[in-house]
């Protein structure tokens, strides 16, 4: 047997699209966004967020569309955003799909329910509504009103360059 050195499933140097490259240079807020409730519950790590402010504040996230997270994703449901911290690496491949959960994702971290789906607690978040779900090249454009809000006094962290770093 060989043990190799090589992540299996990062393609080679040459075999890299210049796009995902260039987006993983900039740094990119880490969230897991999820609904649901007991068995039924679905979650992903998500990093294309934005918070759009106004005087009804909204969040748009952009989702793969065959994810579980995707296909639940629809007018009128309701998702809960968790931003993670510091140290939440293994629960952001988790809810990522790259890294093993024995016994289910949400197994990992500790986890509440809420009138919005399942939060990370000891974390920020806010809970949405889908208003509007379109599709945006590979991906799912999901935009909803904030409806609950809850701070907690720690920062989130970046993702760039396949690495997790801390804010602040």
């Amino acid at each position: 047997m060989t043990i190799h050195t090589d992540h299996p499933f990062v393609p080679a140097e040459g075999d890299k699209d210049a796009f995902r490259r260039l987006r993983g240079r900039l740094p990119a807020p880490a969230t897991v966004v999820a609904t649901g409730q007991g068995r039924g519950r679905v979650g992903l790590t998500v990093s294309s967020i934005v918070l759009v402010d106004g005087p009804e504040p909204l969040v748009t996230l952009f989702v793969d569309p065959d994810s579980d997270l995707g296909e639940e994703l629809v007018p009128g449901a309701r998702a809960a955003v968790s931003v993670l911290q510091a140290g939440d690496d293994w629960l952001a491949e988790v809810f990522a799909g790259l890294a093993p959960a024995p016994g289910g994702m949400f197994t990992v971290g500790d986890w509440a329910d809420s009138g919005w789906g399942p939060r990370l607690r000891e974390r920020s978040w806010c809970g949405l509504t889908v208003a509007d779900v379109r599709e945006v090249g590979w991906a799912h454009q999901v935009t909803g009103p904030v409806g609950e809000i809850e701070l907690v006094d720690a920062t989130g962290v970046a993702h760039a360059r396949g690495r997790f770093h801390p804010i602040g």
